[in-house]
């Protein structure tokens, strides 16, 4: 037997959160790292990943590659610099961790990919594992 199932145009917009969070007042919503978003485009020898990391010193992000697995984690650390003879009325700083982890369908070679970092943007070209041939096994 089929099940009915109501259809819902807003259901994946997020527009419940939107109407939750409309009466909110300003005061109580925190500022917090925003995700790390990605564009993975794939060649014949490797994928190219651009992540966006914005606001983020190089030293401060972190990729691990485990198979066909990869993992880029940023530590954000904004903070509000005061000068000699202001005073501080207000201070929006934080610090947070930020992670993003997919998986590609072919297992990766660490030791011939490559990362660069440069206005915000996160280059990742990770070179993908050769096949390895399959072996005939003799009957005997």
């Amino acid at each position: 037997m089929n099940a009915l199932q109501v259809y819902g145009p807003f259901a994946d917009a997020g527009f419940d959160d939107l109407v939750r969070n409309f009466f909110r007042p300003v005061r109580e919503q925190r500022e917090t790292a925003a995700p790390i978003k990605v564009d993975v485009t794939e060649s014949k020898d490797a994928f190219v990943v651009r992540a966006e990391v914005p606001g983020v010193a190089k030293d401060d992000i972190h990729v691990n590659v485990e198979g066909n697995q990869v993992t880029i984690s940023a530590e954000v650390k904004r903070e509000s610099e005061q000068k000699d003879g202001e005073r501080l009325l207000r201070s929006e700083r934080y610090y947070g961790a930020v992670a993003r982890s997919f998986v590609l369908p072919v297992e990766l070679d660490e030791t011939n990919s490559q990362a660069k970092y440069e206005n915000g943007v996160l280059e990742l070209t990770l070179a993908k594992k050769p096949a390895v041939a399959g072996r005939k096994l003799t009957i005997q």
